[in-house]
């Protein structure tokens, strides 16, 4: 099973528990986010990634430089361990680390829930590597995926059991664009993955080949 498998399985099972008209409003706000442009000002391959420093699950700061120093990165932006699509991802993430670790790189997941939330997700999902907290989305919005969740998904997100604000540790209800990135020592992206389609994500294979490709 790829996660794309485990992705459309999921989203075949949503779609015949939720009422078509929220499925609508959903779609709606997929494509209103796509046709935003946001994909034009997210960084791509050939750009090279701000220098940061994040706290984990833990609260403990993890500095890309740092990681680099060791070998190539490779990063997951995901939405929240409320999200089940980033859930099915942290998985399938999971199931490849021994591969992407075998390449020498290290895997990181980054997402704008506090470290609180993070660890919550972390353990949950039964992660050995890195989940970092990027709280008010600051390192996602220097990769340009940060955007605004419209005002038509909240009461729906709400229906779902879904506190945004909660988890972010804010109300400011912006999440990043999923996102996928393998970046080499020198900070280079050689390989990149955004999508608006948060039912969309890059395949742990992939990853692993462009970590090869190195």
């Amino acid at each position: 099973m790829t996660l794309a498998n485990d992705l459309q399985a999921f989203q075949q099972q949503f779609r015949s528990n939720v009422p078509q008209e929220t499925q609508n409003v959903m779609q709606q706000a997929t494509t209103d986010l796509g046709d935003s442009g946001i994909l034009k000002q997210t960084l791509k391959v050939g750009d090279t990634i701000p220098d940061f420093t994040l706290p984990n699950a833990t609260g403990q700061p993890v500095s890309i430089k740092e990681l680099l120093t060791k070998g190539p990165v490779a990063i997951a932006f995901y939405r929240g361990g409320w999200c089940p699509y980033c859930n099915l991802e942290l998985q399938a993430l999971q199931n490849a680390l021994a591969s992407i670790e075998e390449t020498g790189a290290t895997l990181v997941a980054i997402s704008p829930e506090t470290p609180d939330n993070s660890l919550t997700t972390q353990e949950k999902n039964e992660l050995a590597f890195p989940v970092l907290s990027d709280v008010d989305n600051q390192v996602a919005r220097q990769f340009g995926l940060v955007f605004k969740l419209p005002a038509s998904l909240l009461p729906i997100y709400q229906s779902f059991g879904i506190d945004v604000a909660a988890h972010n540790g804010n109300d400011h209800f912006e999440l990043p664009i999923p996102a996928t990135y393998v970046i080499q020592p020198n900070g280079e992206i050689v390989y990149a993955f955004t999508d608006v389609d948060y039912t969309k994500r890059a395949e742990p294979s992939v990853i692993v080949d462009a970590l090869k490709g190195l």
